[in-house]
């Protein structure tokens, strides 16, 4: 059997140097011919993927305020500020927007510049995958392992998403590329090199990052061709440099006195140290003992925070019926709680159906069961079962049918060529590089397939794309590995056709689960795996051998049939960006599910729950609607005050929307422009007027009620309470200090928290809230050209010094 080949290229020389300048379609030396030319193929593929209806891309709305911030100042820039005025951070480390922060400063504030970065890493993500397993296992593996990573759905929805992911999945391949070349050569520059970029990553996602190094370190301590005092010695080192790179930004927000740097969100101590190990770290495994109370961070992990006055429930997400107000966690989307007998949720839009009125449908409880879910769901289940803030199938998940469609179409032919590689080279020399990078991959796979399944991931099917990685590169390897020992015979070479037929059965049982999305897809699936079946059963009924070429063409055809088989349903999802209905999901999310929302949903319709409303109206309707069957057509961002009904930019109720139209989905998310409405317009000219010289043009009780202005012109206005509303920042002394010193004179108060606000009877700015209205003036709403009514309830204080 073929072993590995070698780990690092020969050099080049210089004509073949200046051959490839002078055609980068040409392999280069020691590559077969079709390599450059079939990876060029697979990087454009991704290019179309990513970079399709980029035109169309929507906000994220609490992170492109961020960025809309970074750009007006380099302070913003460096800490990350949510606002403006540089008041509070978000409750996330800023370096994933630091790309999008520079886009948006060369190309102007757009949503095709926030998303730009994000495709442009995408295709980087496929190239250096494909450089480290061409470099472990061969050209062939590798543009195997990079048409499976450009093929999966999760992916394709990554990359054209303004999220965390992106980055993060890009520089752990770059971590992963550097510490492979270091386990063959010994080199300690290059293992500090994927230390490193491990740092890096830690800017992206904390300290979920750190997950990979197991991984990166077992390699090193494996195969790396040195004595163990010295392979010890090297990882140490190594990670002493990315704890340092890790931390460096915490250091920075650590050592700047808190007058001079803005707030840090998620903590009540203003701690970059417990925004990072307790809200976005500990709060996510309290369903395994963690807690994070002793941190001075918000406790707003799997639970979440209820909004409205609803209670807090013990289980991740759970509603019960009476309207009670909605959950949310640390990701930024909260599950609107049920409405009952055609009654809108506490502070849901008037305009959507409750869900016995006239919009509820006929659909199917939501998964997960028939009282829980995100958005605002009617008695049968919320449109998006088990979505953020929900239950999102603990040890179970990720065969769930919410992230297996997304993610793991793969898993069988991932899981028997890691077995198979670790077994059939169980005798091989400590240094084998095969057997190492087989080792790499399948602890990267299986860290974070433990971290995932034991923690909350939200309902959030970006979140694997971290997954889908070693599952390409175990995949592409595997099949080459399976190859080989198909050709050699004997009883290894039975173990390819049992990773196709296992593969094809799997992803036939996953598209069967959505009968409506291709409804071919399925049986296409298992005609051709049976098809690769019977091809190589009859390679097999006689050894190859020289004259016998006839046979090996046969089995080269069933190859090529069992990679049809195997790659047919995840290619066809990850295509589904090609079409409007499923091009912008706003969280990454592809294929059927994007059209309906997280899961499986599609419970009636109803109005959206507490703290999905606030300066924005509109509110959400149900579970998605037409083609999918059932529910309300989601709602979008309305611009009137909480309670109105505002205008969505996708029709609240009714059910009547065709297929789910992917831009209302986004709209849940923000996905709105950057033009204010008539209402909100209004209430800018009027402060702007009677400013005074104020700094900031008025404060609001939650981030949702500020975002459209800070989006829009980028003014400074405050926000309280940070993401949450549990935030004491300000708190009322500080508050009652802008006021007498002349900062701040208007206050836009509202009967409901935003987005993650809370408007209710406890929280940090409640005392602020009680205040305002015991001693500030209300303004009237004549006054900046709204009538009472069309004020709703929202309104205007000046506060006077």
């Amino acid at each position: 059997m073929a072993t590995s080949v070698l780990p690092i290229a020969p050099e080049l020389t210089s004509s073949s140097s200046w051959s490839i300048r002078r055609a980068p379609w040409r392999s280069p030396e020691g590559q077969p011919a079709y390599a450059r030319p079939a990876l060029l193929g697979i990087a454009a593929l991704a290019g179309l993927l990513y970079f399709w209806g980029i035109g169309q891309s929507t906000y994220h709305t609490f992170y492109a305020d961020a960025v809309r911030s970074m750009t007006e100042s380099w302070k913003a820039f460096v800490f990350g500020s949510y606002d403006p005025a540089n008041t509070i951070t978000l409750d996330k480390l800023p370096g994933f927007l630091w790309p999008q922060a520079v886009s948006a400063r060369i190309f102007g504030f757009h949503p095709w510049a926030l998303t730009l970065p994000q495709a442009i890493e995408g295709v980087l993500s496929v190239l250096v995958l494909y450089r480290a397993v061409r470099r472990w296992a061969g050209a062939n593996a590798a543009l195997l392992a990079a048409a499976a990573f450009t093929l999966t759905p999760v992916l394709a929805g990554l990359f054209r998403t303004a999220v965390e992911d992106p980055l993060f999945t890009l520089l752990l391949l770059l971590a992963a590329d550097a510490a492979q070349r270091a386990a063959a050569t010994a080199r300690l520059r290059t293992l500090l090199m994927a230390g490193v970029w491990v740092g890096l990553s830690f800017q992206a996602k904390m300290l979920e990052s750190w997950a990979v190094l197991p991984a990166l370190a077992a390699v090193y301590l494996i195969a790396a061709p040195t004595k163990l005092r010295r392979r010890l010695a090297h990882i140490g080192l190594a990670g002493l440099v990315t704890l340092v790179v890790s931390a460096s930004w915490v250091l920075l927000a650590t050592v700047t006195p808190a007058q001079d740097r803005p707030y840090i969100d998620g903590t009540t101590n203003n701690s970059a140290f417990s925004m990072v190990v307790g809200y976005n770290f500990l709060n996510r495994f309290t369903s395994v003992g963690l807690n994070a109370g002793e941190t001075g961070s918000v406790t707003s992990g799997q639970g979440g925070i209820m909004t409205n006055g609803g209670a807090t429930s013990a289980k991740a997400g759970a509603t019960t019926d009476g309207g009670k107000g909605g959950t949310r966690n640390a990701d930024h989307q909260n599950a609107g709680g049920p409405a009952a007998n055609g009654t809108p949720a506490n502070g849901a839009a008037t305009g959507g159906a409750a869900a016995n009125g006239p919009a509820a449908g006929n659909a199917a409880p939501a998964v997960g069961g028939g009282h829980q879910g995100a958005g605002g769901g009617g008695q049968k289940g919320g449109g998006m079962g088990g979505g953020p803030g929900g239950s999102d199938g603990g040890w179970t998940k990720m065969f769930s049918s919410q992230f297996a469609p997304q993610t793991g179409w793969l898993y069988p032919l991932a899981a028997i060529a890691l077995l198979c590689a670790l077994a059939w080279r169980r005798r091989e020399p400590r240094g084998d590089q095969l057997r190492a990078g087989y080792v790499m991959w399948g602890t990267w796979l299986a860290t974070f397939f433990l971290v995932f399944s034991a923690g909350s991931v939200g309902g959030h099917s970006y979140y694997m794309g971290v997954i889908a990685t070693p599952l390409a590169a175990l995949s592409g390897a595997g099949v080459v590995l399976l190859w080989q020992a198909f050709k050699e015979g004997g009883r290894k070479a039975w173990a390819l056709p049992a990773a196709v037929a296992a593969t094809a059965g799997w992803a036939a049982y996953l598209a069967r689960l959505f009968p409506t999305f291709l409804p071919w897809l399925a049986p296409a699936t298992l005609a051709l795996g049976a098809l690769a079946l019977l091809l190589l059963a009859a390679a097999r009924s006689t050894r190859f051998g020289e004259r016998r070429l006839g046979r090996l063409r046969i089995a080269t055809v069933g190859l090529i049939a069992s990679l049809f088989a195997m790659l047919l349903a995840p290619g066809a999802w990850a295509a589904s960006v090609l079409d409007s209905k499923y091009g912008n999901s706003g969280m990454g999310t592809v294929g059927p599910q994007a059209a309906r929302g997280f899961g499986h949903g599609g419970g009636a319709g109803g109005g959206a729950g507490g703290g999905h409303t606030g300066a924005r109206g509109g509110g959400q309707g149900g579970g998605a609607a037409g083609a999918w069957g059932g529910g309300a057509a989601l709602g979008g961002w309305g611009g009137a005050a909480a309670g109105q009904g505002g205008t969505g930019r996708g029709a609240a109720g009714g059910g009547a929307a065709a297929g789910g139209d992917m831009a209302q989905f986004a709209a849940m998310f923000g996905g709105g422009g950057t033009s204010l409405t008539k209402a909100q317009q209004q209430i800018l000219d009027y402060t702007e007027a009677h400013a005074d010289g104020a700094r900031y043009l008025f404060a609001t009780t939650n981030w949702s009620a500020s975002s459209p202005y800070i989006l829009a012109t980028g003014k400074e206005v405050l926000p309280m309470g940070g993401f949450t509303g549990q935030v004491p920042s300000p708190s009322l002394p500080q508050f009652q200090q802008l006021v007498s010193s002349g900062q701040l004179r208007y206050v836009l108060l509202g009967s409901t928290g935003g987005f993650g606000g809370r408007s209710g009877n406890t929280g940090p700015t409640t005392d602020i809230t009680n205040w305002v209205r015991s001693t500030c003036a209300p303004v009237a709403p004549g006054d900046y050209g709204q009538s009472v009514t069309n004020a709703g309830a929202q309104l205007l204080y000046l506060c006077s010094r």
